[in-house]
């Protein structure tokens, strides 16, 4: 029973990743799901989020309008596709799963956590 991220790498400024969150084991369909990243030295920072009822969703400052997470429950995936990245969005990101998941508490207990995927944007 895990999360697994996937879909980092090495991009330039201004190019795109899609970044995926894919549970084995038990079904994402009855949880909000929400992507952190942590940067080396930096506190780690909630990023986005998905409810598993109405999809609401919601974005931190950094990212709004340039990065948009979806879900599809058939695949037991979420995603995070990330456009116009910048060299201050390099960080490891991480997915976490539960009831309620909320994006400004960066250091909750989430039942699911990930190991996370990096992200390496140069300039």
């Amino acid at each position: 029973v895990f999360l697994e991220e996937s879909g980092g790498g090495l991009v330039q400024a201004g190019g795109s990743l899609r970044l995926s969150c894919t549970a084995s084991g038990f079904s994402l369909d009855y949880y909000d799901v929400g992507w952190f990243r942590q940067a080396p030295g930096k506190e780690r920072e909630g990023v986005s989020s998905i409810t598993n009822t109405d999809q609401s969703t919601k974005y931190a400052d950094s990212v709004k309008g340039r990065f948009t997470i979806s879900r599809d429950n058939a695949k037991n995936t979420v995603y995070l596709q990330m456009n116009n990245l910048r060299p201050e969005d390099t960080a490891l990101y991480y997915c976490a799963a539960d009831g309620v998941v909320l994006i400004e508490v960066p250091d909750g207990q989430y039942e699911y956590e990930g190991q996370g995927t990096q992200v390496t944007v140069s300039s």
